[in-house]
This record gives structure tokens, sequence and C-alpha cells, in this order.
């Protein structure tokens, strides 16, 4: 063969390779990317925009805070991306964070949907990590916010990733009598849990309004599905579970404020529990204890703050407000140790927690993850979190 014509046909080769790497690499993307349609969730449509519509929280198509809000603040003279890459901040933990799993002496409640009452008052707090959080309150169970994928995102190989493991398995976790949902943000819904804890629990789905579109696209029956407003209750298995005002947003994809954000009041017959999801600091917090108070245990998000958004996540320093707002008794922290999700040091945010609950006198548990909480014998603060920040 000449010269020529074996240039030529190594050029044909080539070229012919080159498009095989870019269809391999391009099936690749797609069989990496072949679950983020369905985790961006669904859309209102039919019965349920209808009834979005007549909350009061929603006008002009989309729900709204009470007051107005910011989800994003500029600051002159500072470059946020630039902070991300480069900033000084420690936002992981320098050792593995230490997990505990739960003992199995608490005796099991009765099955979902049941209408038994028990009056024993037992409560207790199981924090797993970040916002994912079981109460155990007269006999019930009660999960709040389940994550367990490895990824807060709707894909599996880019987005905020945990820095721990979750101290049990999804397959692990007791009966529950219901689980809640806060709103809609990928490290409070997702996706891969739902469809594990809809296989592995028989319990229902309480979420905001436009929340159940979501579960809806995922295989959640409707019968497992109870959407609520603000200030609207349901029972289950003896509890009065009601939605609560937040101030926050929402929003999988480019659209914001589709669904609406909810904090939550759990009671029994004896004890109560207020979760506040994510929220900024608000005069909804006095109100919700005037109305609903006082609380044995509050649930307070301390972490992923920023001035760049400071209406619509709190600082510790104003979850104690919150708190006492509230009439609190025990302030257990959430959303904070699991995921990198702002610029502050990984510790910060129960190292300024700690400071203002001794300054102002209130009751603290800082468990570690996976660590059991008996809210009326809570462990004393040890600042476990300092051997490994």
């Amino acid at each position: 063969m000449a010269r020529g014509q074996n240039t030529d046909v190594e050029r044909s080769l080539g070229r012919r390779m080159r498009g095989a790497a870019g269809l391999a690499a391009l099936a690749g993307l797609a069989w990496v990317a072949r679950d983020v349609p369905a985790a961006l969730g669904g859309r209102l449509s039919g019965a349920r925009a209808e009834r979005a519509a007549r909350s009061p929280q929603f006008r002009e198509g989309t729900f709204h805070n009470r007051a107005g809000t910011r989800t994003m603040i500029a600051e002159p003279g500072r470059n946020l991306v630039r902070e991300l890459i480069f900033g000084k901040q420690k936002r992981r933990p320098t050792a593995p964070v230490p997990l505990l799993r739960p003992s199995a002496s608490v005796p099991p409640g009765p099955a979902s949907g049941s209408t038994a009452t028990d009056t024993t008052g037992e409560l207790n707090i199981v924090w797993y990590g970040h916002a994912s959080t079981l109460i155990e309150i007269e006999g019930r169970r009660v999960l709040l916010d389940p994550v367990w994928s490895e990824r807060c995102s709707p894909s599996g190989i880019v987005g905020p990733r945990r820095l721990h493991e979750p101290p049990v398995g999804i397959d692990e976790l007791p009966p529950l009598d219901a689980i809640l949902i806060s709103h809609d943000h990928y490290d409070h819904l997702d996706m891969a849990t739902v469809r594990a804890l809809l296989a592995g629990q028989s319990a229902p789905f309480l979420v905001p309004l436009g929340v159940g579109a979501h579960l809806d696209r995922w295989g959640v029956p409707a019968e497992r599905i109870i959407e609520l407003d603000w200030s609207e209750s349901h029972q289950v298995a003896g509890l009065e579970i009601t939605a609560t005002a937040a101030q926050h947003f929402s929003g999988r994809g480019l659209r914001r404020d589709g669904t609406l954000w909810s904090s939550w009041v759990v009671a029994g017959a004896h004890r109560k529990v207020f979760y506040t999801g994510d929220s900024g600091y608000f005069d909804g917090y006095a109100e919700i204890g005037a109305e609903h108070g006082p609380f044995d245990v509050t649930l307070m998000q301390i972490g992923a703050y920023d001035r760049a958004w400071p209406t619509i996540h709190m600082f510790p320093e104003e979850a104690v407000s919150a708190h006492l707002d509230l009439r609190g008794g025990l302030f257990v922290p959430v959303h904070w140790a699991t995921f990198n999700l702002a610029l502050h040091d990984w510790s910060e945010p129960v190292d300024r927690l700690w400071a203002e609950a001794k300054a102002r006198d209130v009751r603290l548990a800082v468990p570690r993850p996976g660590e059991r909480v008996v809210v009326d014998e809570p462990p004393a603060v040890d600042g476990w979190w300092q051997a490994v920040a």
C-alpha cells in the first residue's frame, strides 16, 4: 500500500475512533444522568393545583412568605464564588464524625394508622445527621426529612456529598407511624430515600402543599400522601400533626416556590415537639409558641447560614431566640455536620450555639449522629465535635 493510501486509512480510522469515543462519552453521560429528570420531581396540576391556588400563601402562581425575603443579597466587595474556592474556612471535619447506633431498648409502638392512646409520656429524639431525625413520642415514631443518599442532589456524581455515613441503614429503621417533609430542597427531600421508604414502610407522608406532586411522580400512592397548608392538622396514630409557618423558599429546578415550605408541630396526649424545617428568624415563632406551645423539645435549624441569605436560614443565636419564642424546653440542633452547604467552618454553628445557650440559660443537647436523646434526661453537652473539627 502506498504511503498516501496508508495515511488516508489512518485518518479514517482515527475519525472512527474519535466518533466511537464521543458516542461512548455521550452514552456514559446519559446513563449517569438517567435519574435526573425524575429526581427533579413533579409539577402541580389538576386538583392539586386548584387547592394550592386557594391557599392564603399562594398568589401570582407561586407560594410566598408572610414577609418579603431574598434568597441572595449582594455584598459590595465580596465574591462568593472566589470565597467558595479559595476561602480559608474549615468546612469539613478533620477526622471521622463519631457515629452511634441507637439501642433497641424502646418497645415497639402500634402499627401505622392505629388510634390507640399511649399515656406513658415517652419522648426521645434520634438525630441521624443533617435534618433527618426520628421522634419517639408516646409509643409512636415520626421521621423527619429523611435523606440517606450519598449526595443531596438530583445527580449521583455531582452535588454536596455526605461528610459522614448514616449511622443506620434505611432498612434498619423501626416501623414508622408518619414521615414528615418540611420542603422540597434536595437536602430534605430525596427521591431514592422516598422510594426506599415506600417499599419498606407503610407510614403516610405528610408534606406541605404541592410537595405531593413530587411523591406522585416517584410512585407514592395517593392514600399515603397527606398535603397540608399552614395551620392545618392531621391525626395519625393518636398524634396530632400540624403544619406551621416557616420563612424559606422551595424549588428543585429552575422554577422557584412552586411548592410550600413549613415547620411542624407533633403533639401526643402529653408531649409536644416542634421542628423548624428550614427558616429564617421571624415573628411567626412567637405566634406558634402562643398557639401550640409550650414544647418539651424543639429541633432547630442552626447550620448553612450566611449574611448573604440572612432571611431564609437562622444564625445559631437566632435559633436560640426562636426556641425561647416557641416556649421550648430542651433544644436539639439539626441541619449541621452532614453536608457542606455554606461558607462557615464545619463546627462553627454548634460552637456559637453552645455559647449562646449558656449565656441565655437554655437547656441544650448536642447528640452524635445516631445517639438517642431521652428528653427528660438529656446527656450533658461534652463538646464531642471539637475533637474532629
